[in-house]
Parts: structure tokens; C-alpha cells; sequence
């Protein structure tokens, strides 16, 4: 992975001593909260409905145990013992003190680490795809083009002040697991008829408010145009984009409203301008990057007592059936750590858990983590032979939860439990769906099912691309819960349908196990998941079992 060069190190601890600066003149009264706010939103600290948030940025998600342990050290000193992985593939702090953010701060750069653009109006962490330089579906790891993105972008002086935050995300593979399509711009790699690699651009997707899937401005984009393409994009987003109104600042909106052919006729224009002052010198850049992102020296040894325990242990063969994921390389694995225990918080980690999965990625995974935007922990490489001893360490840290990609690994944001800006809770309602089928027995005859849930429309959880959506509002000062069904975040992408009149909070469980009773009384076979009988069936068995007149009685 990326190793701090002097120049990164020279300009973080520059901001470090520049922000530790401003905290002092806001402690002694120098500074009032509106002329401080957009000078701590700069260095990635919020305050939030009990206190300061501090979200550090993990570019792409990858990160190694040096730094986990750091987290470690950090929720243990200054906050209470855990931190909370985001569905930018951040981490997040929610209870430093004022006071202790230059320290904070300074410990982050003693190990590369810092909390820059991962708010404001400008072009935040960018994510990738979390089995990036393992995945065996992958055409390219695309972590060097996100680090190129991430040099470019810092501190760039034209884009500090866009009209309103910008989001990027990258996938080296065909199936898209960092939801490409909803973001401001999305880089697919794939091949042209030549066999060249190169990026589908989508541009103008998002969620939120108005949820949108990105559109398609160029089929085929040479890896060598890259940065002056996206810059160009940028360049004329910061041209048209509005800023009479923050609703409509989006990307999203500029295209809705230009048009998609004249914004990329607008966009081929600037791009033409732009890449002949780049000079090359990007790709030198890129080249030295690359050399940072070696593959692993990979063993080549037989998989051992993998099958024997996979045959003789039904816990590690429902770990293995569900955890697992198929590697580029013969006789290894990615691993993916659920977050997820049943009744849990998703997405926070303690500090005990985070040195643990620190030093199992240093014994068994190569010393390589990446954090998923579905608020999971990946060890990318990990042999086979491996995988009973990891798992037996998972299991005695409550890590071990066999439910990737079912229907208790459930993305959900803080809401009302922390976010000053949510409208209704998340983190009560996911634990609670996540034990009612724990109960149920019926998680994995369920199979493949995918739930998000926001506590406000800005859409944090994702949940317009959830298989099962579930958006947190405030009617009449009561927690109203909306259902949307039918939403993609792959490479089909597909924003959600609300099915019709919210729930209150205690009808929510009920009224997805209606949904989850009605699939598996209607699938068509075994095979079908959810995501499929939805899109064969249509919405309307489902709003019956929402809102028929049993179901009105059940409720």
C-alpha cells in the first residue's frame, strides 16, 4: 500500500499545527462556533447531537496494522474504546473532547493517517471497491488510480469550494462491489475490443433527497486520460453547478438540468483544453504509485486441513459459506470480518477487537485490512490453510458471525443516536431485525438479501439501493419509517420503490418479516433471491403482505 512520501508527510503535519492553532483561539474565545465551523469541517470534525465527531479518512478502504492499531490507541485515549466504520470507508469517532483533536490528530500522522476532506465542499475519501488487487473477477487493482485521484484532489485550490461535496468511486472488476452508480462519478473498469484497460464514467449519480443513477458519459475512457477527464467533469461542475440552493448543488442536478448530451459535450470541450497541460508527468506519477501496490509474495502450499475442517465443523463451514470470497490466487481467500454480531451496533469496532484483526492480518493476511463500505473488515489474502486457525480467533472475539451479505449484515448510519442532522433512530431498528431472525432460525434459508436503513433523508445508509429500504422521518414529531423495495448498488443498479404509508417504529420488524415470508412463500425455487422474485414478481404481492387487510390486522 501507499506509503507516505515527504511531501504528504511535510503537509499534514502543517494542517495538524495550523488546526491545533485554531482550536486554541476557539478554546480562549478568539474564534466564535460560525467563524470556527467551516475551519474544523476542513479537518473532518463535526459536532454532533452529544459532542464532536472526528471522521478519519481510510482512502480506498485500505489500510494496514499499524495504523488499525493507532485506531486502537485512539478510541482508547481519547474516546470511549470504539470506533465506527462508515459506508465511505472511513472511521468515525464520536466522542473526542475539543481539546484533544491536535493530539489526535498528530497521532494519525505518526502513521499516515489524517482527517482532510472528509467533509466540506470538496472531493471527499475516495472509495474502491474492498477486494481491490484480490478479487478473482478483477481486471486491475484499481487502489493506484484511487491513490492518483486522492493526490490530485487534496488541497486542490480550484476545487475547496465546489458547490457542494463530491464523491468518487472506483472498481477494477465488472461486478461492482463499490457501487459505482451512485456516486458523482463512477470509474468501472473494463476492456475495449483491443483487450485495453480502461474506465466506463458515470457522472451525476447520487442519493439523498433526489436519488439518481449516474449516467454514462464515456464507454471507454484510456487509463492514461483519467485524471484530466475527471478534472475537466469537476471543472465544469464548478462552472454550472448551483449555489443559490444546497438541495440542488449536486452533480446530479447540473446534469438533470443541462442534459446529459450537452453536459458531456461541455465536459469533452474542457477535457480537450485540460490534457495537454498534464504533460505526462501523471503517469510518471502513477507509475511510481503502482510500485507501491506490489502483489503479496503469495505462498504456493497445499490448502492442509482446510477441507477436513470445512467437512468436520458445521460452524466454520456456515463462517466459510458466507465469509468467504473466491481470490485471484490458487489456494487463498478474502475474508470478510462481519461487523455485524447479531444485536450489535453495525459498523463499530472496539479497540481490543481492532488490535486483535491487526495482528491476525499480520500473522495470516499479509498485513493487509481494507474496510468495506458495507461497514465490514476484510483480510484480502489469506491462505486456505489459514482459514481454521483465523477463524477460531475470530470466533473468541465475537468476530466470527457467519451472516456476510445476509440479512443481518445490515448497513445503518448512527441516526438519532448521534446525528444531529437524523430524523428517527437506525442502529435500534437494525439490531432489532438482526435478532427477530437470529430467532427465526430463517436467516440463511433466506439467503442472499441485502437491508439498509438511514435515519434521514441524506440517505447515509444507502438504503435507495437496499433490497430492502428503510428510511427514518419525522411525522408530526413521531418516528415514521418508509420501505422502499428493489434497490441494486451493483453493477444493475436500481434505486428502491416506496411501497406506500410508513410504519411506525414498533410495526417496522413485523413489517419486514411480512416482506421476507412473502418471498419465501412465492420464490421460485431455492436459487431465486430475494433481489430476483422482486424483479419477477413485482411490488404487488409485497404491498399486500405490507398492506392488506390481514396484514393491517397483524400490524
Amino acid at each position: 500500500m501507499y506509503d507516505y512520501a515527504d511531501f504528504d508527510e511535510a503537509f499534514v503535519r502543517a494542517r495538524v499545527a495550523q488546526f491545533s492553532d485554531q482550536v486554541e483561539r476557539r478554546l480562549d474565545g478568539s474564534l466564535t462556533e460560525d467563524e470556527f465551523r467551516p475551519l474544523r469541517l476542513m479537518n473532518g470534525l463535526y459536532l454532533q447531537l452529544h459532542a464532536y465527531m472526528l471522521r478519519v479518512a481510510i482512502p480506498y478502504g485500505t489500510i494496514n496494522p499499524r495504523q488499525m492499531r493507532q485506531l486502537a490507541y485512539i478510541a482508547d485515549t481519547w474516546d470511549k474504546g470504539y470506533g465506527h466504520f462508515t459506508t465511505r470507508q472511513n472511521i468515525q469517532f464520536n466522542w473526542p473532547k475539543l481539546p484533544d483533536v491536535p493530539a489526535i490528530l498528530s497521532a494519525l500522522a505518526d502513521v499516515g493517517m489524517h482527517a482532510i476532506q472528509t467533509s466540506g465542499n470538496c472531493v471527499r475519501n475516495v472509495t474502491a471497491d474492498h477486494f481491490a488487487g484480490a478479487a478473482a473477477d478483477e481486471i486491475e487493482d484499481p487502489r493506484p488510480y484511487a491513490e492518483l485521484l486522492r493526490q490530485w484532489s487534496t488541497d486542490h485550490p480550484e476545487f475547496q469550494f465546489l458547490p457542494r461535496k463530491f464523491k468518487i468511486a472506483i472498481t477494477g472488476a465488472p461486478n461492482d462491489r463499490a457501487v459505482t452508480r451512485a456516486h458523482d462519478i463512477g470509474l468501472r473498469m473494463v476492456r475495449n475490443a483491443a483487450g485495453e484497460p480502461g474506465f466506463e464514467v458515470l457522472v451525476g449519480g447520487g442519493l439523498g433527497r433526489t436519488p439518481l443513477i449516474g449516467q454514462v458519459t464515456r464507454d471507454f475512457l484510456p487509463v492514461a486520460d483519467l485524471l484530466p477527464y475527471v478534472e475537466a467533469v469537476l471543472s465544469v461542475y464548478n462552472t454550472l453547478g448551483r449555489r443559490d440552493n444546497k438541495y440542488k448543488a449536486r452533480i446530479k442536478i447540473t446534469l438533470h438540468e443541462t442534459g446529459k448530451e450537452e453536459l458531456s459535450r461541455m465536459i469533452e470541450e474542457r477535457f480537450a483544453e485540460l490534457r495537454p497541460l498534464f504533460g505526462g508527468n501523471d503517469q510518471r506519477l502513477l507509475d511510481d504509485i503502482r510500485a507501491a501496490f506490489a502483489t503479496p509474495a503469495f505462498r504456493n502450499a497445499p490448502d492442509g486441513a482446510y477441507d477436513d475442517f470445512y467437512k468436520a465443523d458445521p460452524a466454520f463451514r456456515s463462517w466459510a459459506d458466507t465469509n468467504l470470497a473466491p481470490h485471484r490466487a490458487p489456494g487463498y481467500a478474502i475474508v470478510t470480518i462481519s461487523l455485524k454480531a447479531h444485536g450489535q451496533t453495525p459498523g463499530d469496532a472496539s479497540s481490543d477487537q481492532m488490535r486483535l484483526i491487526a495482528d491476525l492480518a499480520e500473522r495470516f493476511g499479509h498485513s493487509e485490512i481494507r474496510i468495506s463500505h458495507e461497514q465490514n473488515v476484510i483480510l484480502p489474502h489469506v491462505h486456505k490453510s489459514d482459514l481454521p486457525a483465523l477463524h477460531a480467533a475470530l470466533s473468541q472475539a465475537a468476530l466470527a458471525t457467519a451472516n456476510v451479505g445476509l440479512i443481518s449484515d445490515i448497513i445503518a448510519c448512527p441516526g438519532m443516536d448521534y446525528c444531529a442532522l437524523a430524523t428517527a433512530r437506525s442502529i435500534p431498528i437494525a439490531t432489532q431485525i438482526a435478532e427477530r431472525f437470529q430467532a427465526l432460525d430463517l436467516e440463511h434459508e433466506v439467503g442472499p438479501l441485502k437491508i439498509k436503513i438511514s435515519g434521514c433523508i441524506n440517505a447515509c445508509g444507502h438504503h435507495h439501493v437496499g433490497h430492502i429500504g428503510i428510511l427514518g422521518l419525522d411525522r408530526a414529531g413521531v418516528e415514521n419509517y418508509q420501505i422502499t423495495l428493489g434497490g441494486d448498488g451493483t453493477e444493475t443498479a436500481a434505486i428502491g420503490d416506496k411501497m406506500g404509508p410508513g410504519f411506525a417504529y414498533d410495526q417496522v420488524v413485523p413489517a419486514i418479516e411480512r416482506l421476507v415470508r412473502t418471498y419465501l412463500e412465492k420464490r421460485d425455487g431455492a436459487g431465486e433471491t430475494f433481489l430476483m422474485a422482486v424483479r419477477r414478481l413485482g411490488l404487488e404481492p409485497f404491498k399486500e403482505a405490507l398492506y392488506g387487510e390481514s396484514a393491517r390486522d397483524a400490524a
